[in-house]
């Protein structure tokens, strides 16, 4: 299942418009917040979908029954771009275990990349949710290898995908991957260059987010 945050209007669409402002988008601290805040809507949407239990807690005045997680969720993400991101989604599943992936493009002298893997950890995953926070879902093929690295410490009861913003040919790439898994996205582009851009996209958000890096 894929959910589009922007076919309808809210607040979203304009935390996506300053992400993408060349003239906006150099100030950090709102670049970063506003993916925190692209991250906890999404968590709260997430929340919908999810089981509960009935328990019993005592107020100063009586007893009363709520609803609560049946299972809390194990969050992920892959670094360094995610991590604005996936604190948005920590900001309101503020009792999930969490995953990390240190995976990036390895680019030649031809303008193509390969995927390096170098770093995963994750806590039991059996029977929870999983959720992975990606900013940018470009081609997929970073998502599918640390989705895939995940899975082969447990299987998880359900997988959510959540990113800022996605390109068509991978959304696509993913989806046919996981067919069961429910992406998310603000937004969604339909172009991606030969060298692996969303067109329009927003540039490099771990660039934005941290600085720019040096090219591995």
């Amino acid at each position: 299942m894929i959910t589009n945050l922007s076919v309808s209007n809210s607040l979203v669409s304009e935390w996506v418009s300053d992400m993408r402002n060349v003239d906006v988008q150099t100030d950090r601290a709102r670049f970063r917040r506003n993916l925190e805040r692209i991250g906890e809507v999404t968590a709260y949407e997430i929340s919908k979908l999810m089981k509960y239990k009935q328990i019993t807690v005592q107020t100063p005045m009586a007893q009363t029954t709520c609803s609560v997680l049946e299972t809390q969720p194990v969050i992920a993400t892959i670094l360094r771009a995610g991590l604005p991101l996936y604190q948005g989604m920590m900001n309101f599943f503020d009792k999930a275990d969490c995953g990390f992936i240190g995976a990036y493009r390895k680019h030649n002298k031809e303008d193509a990349f390969s995927i390096e893997q170098e770093y995963i950890t994750s806590p039991a995953l059996k029977g929870r949710p999983l959720i992975i926070a990606d900013p940018m879902l470009a081609t997929g093929a970073s998502l599918i290898l640390a989705i895939q690295a995940l899975l082969e410490f447990d299987q998880p009861s359900e997988i959510h995908i959540v990113t800022a913003i996605a390109c068509t040919v991978g959304v696509e790439a993913v989806a046919a991957k996981f067919p069961n898994a429910h992406i998310w996205a603000a937004v969604i582009d339909d172009e991606l260059t030969p060298k692996g851009y969303i067109v329009p996209g927003l540039g490099d958000a771990g660039d934005l987010s941290f600085g720019k890096k040096r090219q591995a």
